[in-house]
């Protein structure tokens, strides 16, 4: 079985469409959360999800938006959240609020989580990867660094798809979605956005302009680090 994995939508539908485009043929999808923030097109992003019936866990900007929680957010990230609260219906935000911090798909064989398995706001870094995270399933897939990362042991494999709406992994302002396929073996696969899939910045509120990735955040991802 083939299941194509993604993570950290962040309300950029121009991304997962290209995700969605590029992607080939998987057996099954699964999403480890934020589908919401950031960018403004929260309500596509949540309804592209619903629409595929994706199994999907909550995120940190999923909470802020469904429970009003206050999060530790910069002042872009609260303004998506501010902004997803706005934009959002009832039926989505109640939808936000029924997702579970876990799930076991796929007979159990694939466990997803937002950050940790035992701290959904937890970052977990590649460097941190071990088989000490994986129980009973044979694929743990992570979110939440907006960095991709996957290691294979021989208990399993424990995997982050990077974020389809926000990378943090080195790449330049404008958007280069990744289109991961996971299978047992945990393969994965990048996918450059065609230019004509770019953001148009020119409808983009001030605060969600295109995300310029953090040095210090993407050195302390490489050196296996956190905080």
């Amino acid at each position: 079985m083939e299941i194509g994995v993604i993570s950290d939508v962040h309300g950029n539908t121009v991304a997962l469409d290209a995700v969605f485009a590029d992607m080939p043929a998987v057996d099954a999808l699964a999403c480890a959360g934020d589908v919401v923030g950031y960018n403004p097109w929260h309500a596509e992003c949540v309804a592209a999800v619903r629409e595929r019936s994706i199994p999907t866990v909550s995120g940190n900007h999923d909470r802020a938006v469904a429970s009003e929680t206050r999060f530790a957010f910069n002042s872009m990230a609260g303004a998506g959240v501010a902004h997803a609260r706005e934009t959002l219906t009832e039926d989505q935000i109640e939808w936000l609020r029924s997702l579970p911090t876990t799930r076991r798909e796929f007979d159990g064989r694939v466990r997803i989580v937002h950050g940790h398995p035992e701290n959904p706001d937890r970052y977990t870094y590649t460097g941190e990867f071990s088989p000490d995270l994986l129980g009973e399933e044979d694929v743990l897939v992570l979110g939440h660094t907006h960095v991709q990362g996957h290691e294979r042991f021989d208990e399993g494999v424990v995997m982050n798809p990077g974020s389809v709406g926000q990378p943090r992994d080195g790449d330049p302002p404008s958007p280069r979605p990744t289109s991961p396929r996971a299978s047992a073996t945990g393969s994965q696969k990048d996918a450059e956005s065609p230019p004509d899939r770019r953001l148009p910045t020119a409808r983009l509120p001030r605060f969600c302009r295109p995300h310029r990735p953090c040095p210090w955040r993407t050195e302390r991802a490489r050196r296996g680090r956190s905080r």
